[in-house]
């Protein structure tokens, strides 16, 4: 492998224009070459960060220097483009999730350890410097037992409803960012009780999806977990935790642009973050730099599509919740098993 790592993007819709700009200002990384069906889509951005374009994935995998490939194409394709990477030997650094459902996400991780080559999911919140330091301080003992796990993921407004259809659902396409925070934090769930409602908007009823949701956890541990979920939050993008323990309390939560309030009379204004590309630039651009470094330096990645599958397992065991009105007992979900309660 040459010194500087090699990669190329396929899928140039937001997240993949964000990877292929950040990968372009990385140090010790040559981005390649950018790939979308739409012809002028990867034409113009190629220009933009001075790399080669193709709207063929097959002319990325063909270039015998490329060390690894950046994923970000809608889910269903994901698996299949593993494989095909796989196969050609190049590591896979593989948006969320990995499938819409988890024995599809076992075969590219399946193909990814029978290549021998590396497999990183896009899980970007255990990046964010805040998180990361806050789960570091848990594993080093600080927090003492774990009692308790909160976490709000909250959108201001909602995707388009075409999304919303194509999306896998709510838990998958939402809900999987806290499952796979819960995991991290606070370890394996044994248990999940959902509910949701569709409340905004008929299109999400009629989509088959909803648009708000609570989980219940109860982990392996006997520690208990809630999650919150809304696409329609209207205030701003929230996405904040909090664990409780038996030394201490931990919070994480930083949702402002600025560090300032207003006050005027009776009232305090602060400003407030819309979405998750403006809350999280850096956790993005961590997580591509931490998968080049274990290119670089043969180390395993902080996600693996192990995890992938393991957050996969549990939403879909909330959807499973949700549709039957009862909580999902689950064997752990690194064993890839549900269980009916």
């Amino acid at each position: 492998m040459s010194q500087r790592v090699r990669l190329g993007v396929a899928g140039l819709g937001r997240m993949g224009r964000l990877h292929a700009e950040n990968l372009a200002a990385a140090r010790g990384v040559e981005l390649v070459r950018v790939v979308d069906q739409d012809e002028a889509r990867a034409r113009e951005l190629a220009a933009d960060l001075g790399c080669e374009w193709s709207a063929s994935y097959g002319d990325l995998l063909a270039d015998a220097d490329l060390d690894a490939v950046v994923v970000v194409t809608p889910t269903p394709l994901h698996v299949p483009m593993i494989e095909q990477a796989a196969a050609a030997g190049k590591h896979i650094f593989c948006e969320k999730p990995l499938a819409f459902d988890a024995a599809e996400a076992q075969k590219g991780v399946d193909a990814a350890t029978a290549a021998g080559i590396k497999l990183q999911v896009g899980f970007h919140r255990r990046f964010d410097p805040d998180w990361a330091s806050a789960t570091a301080r848990i594993e080093a003992g600080e927090l003492g037992e774990i009692y308790l796990f909160r976490t709000s993921l909250r959108d201001m407004a909602p995707p388009p409803l075409d999304y919303i259809r194509s999306s896998g659902g709510f838990f998958v396409d939402m809900t999987i960012h806290d499952l796979d925070t819960a995991r991290w934090m606070a370890g394996e769930i044994a248990e999940v009780t959902a509910a949701g409602a569709a409340l905004s908007d008929p299109g999400f009823a009629e989509a088959g999806d909803i648009d708000n949701a609570i989980v219940t956890l109860r982990f392996a541990s006997g520690a208990l977990g809630v999650i919150d979920n809304s696409r329609v939050a209207g205030y701003g993008y929230e996405c904040s935790t909090e664990v409780i323990g038996s030394k201490a309390t931990v919070r994480v939560g930083d949702h402002r642009r600025l560090h300032t309030a207003w006050l005027s009379a009776g009232s305090m204004q602060v400003d407030w973050v819309s979405d998750f590309i403006e809350r999280y630039p850096l956790a993005y651009r961590l997580e591509l730099e931490h998968f080049v470094a274990s290119i670089r330096d043969d180390t395993p990645p902080l996600v693996t599509g192990v995890d992938g599958v393991a957050a996969l397992v549990l939403a879909e065991a909330c959807r499973r919740s949700y549709e039957e009105g009862r909580p999902v007992r689950l064997a752990t979900a690194m064993e890839h098993g549900v269980e009916a309660a």
